[in-house]
């Protein structure tokens, strides 16, 4: 899976940027993802971690999801476990695609698990218009939006403008599962 996952991934990623007329230089600009590390991405030597892969993705105002799928037209899809994109990053957090991938439509459904005490890091903002919701499954989340930290419990529940810098950790004793829902908004042409 892991084999396949980055062949996906090096070819959506070069031609996204090529799509865009961007080159390495302009998205390494763009993502505050080095020109190398995208360079060493597209030929298959590294595999990102998830927060260079969501800057990445940010950057090009695309999901992860489009980066790491095959965009499918079918009017109903089953996503088994072992065809859903899951990412472990070096945290020890994993973050696991449940959405396919739709022609034309940038929207994420994510199921992320966290370790007790782990802090994912910082997500940059997405275009304007982009909505993330958020919904705790079990354990305890603090999300952070532009500065403002928000404490959730299993249950609860939180939406945010997409185009604000967003932060997730788990401040609890126990692991945290949660999911995201997200719609990435087109940057106006």
């Amino acid at each position: 899976m892991a084999d396949d996952l980055s062949q996906r991934l090096r070819a959506q990623l070069k031609a996204e940027r090529r799509r865009r007329g961007l080159s390495l230089e302009a998205l390494a600009a763009a993502s505050g993802v080095s020109r190398s590390m995208i360079s060493d991405i597209e030929r298959g030597a590294k595999m990102p971690t998830v927060l260079v892969l969501a800057r990445l993705a940010t950057a090009l105002g695309v999901t992860v999801a489009r980066l790491l799928g095959e965009d499918r037209a079918e009017r109903v899809i089953v996503r088994r476990v072992e065809d859903q994109p899951a990412i472990t990053d070096a945290g020890g957090w994993q973050r696991r695609i449940l959405s396919p991938t739709l022609p034309g439509v940038e929207f994420e459904f994510i199921r992320t698990t966290i370790p007790a005490g782990v802090v994912l890091g910082s997500f940059t903002a997405h275009a304007a218009g982009s909505r993330e919701y958020v919904a705790v499954e079990s354990g305890a989340l603090a999300v952070t939006v532009d500065g403002v930290e928000y404490r959730l419990a299993a249950g609860d529940a939180l939406y945010y403008a997409g185009d604000a810098v967003h932060e997730f950790a788990n401040p609890g004793t126990t692991e945290c599962v949660y999911y995201t829902a997200m719609h990435v908004a087109k940057e106006p042409a």
